[in-house]
């Protein structure tokens, strides 16, 4: 099944990258395909918060439901969606970079193909390393501008 991961170093600390990805109201800010996460609860992110993924993938629309799996403050992020082509994975996980104010910054992505969509699998498996990628560097960019 399709995933990737990426590394990148990013020149401010942990505390500021952790703050853009627990508002998921900004996730369309550096996330391309992403048009909202919607968070039916209202109340504030922890571990088991319901959310809703909705994304635009060229001319198709669609939703995911999904929730929070891991919200360790500062240190890492974990979500996971679901529909009925695919169960997704996405994880970040934030440490202190190497110089004094930066963080490390890794994002991982897991997607598990079912019924139809698995036949978009080796389509998946081609597009996710740009497409994480690109989410990267507009995080890395987002947060680096303040």
């Amino acid at each position: 099944m399709p995933d990737y991961s990426r590394t990148v170093q990013v020149a401010v600390p942990p505390e500021t990258i952790y703050a853009i990805l627990d508002d998921t109201d900004r996730t369309p800010e550096w996330l391309a395909r992403c048009t909202k996460i919607d968070n039916p609860d209202n109340g504030a992110n922890h571990a088991g918060t319901r959310l809703r993924y909705h994304y635009r993938d060229g001319k198709r629309t669609g939703v995911m439901d999904g929730s929070i799996v891991t919200h360790d403050v500062n240190r890492r992020f974990t979500m996971s969606f679901s529909d009925k082509m695919m169960d997704v994975t996405v994880d970040f996980e934030t440490a202190p970079g190497a110089q004094a104010g930066s963080t490390t910054l890794t994002h991982t992505i897991d997607i598990r193909t079912k019924g139809v969509g698995k036949l978009v699998t080796p389509m998946i498996r081609r597009s996710l390393p740009k497409q994480t990628t690109d989410a990267m560097d507009s995080l890395k960019a987002l947060a680096e501008r303040g």
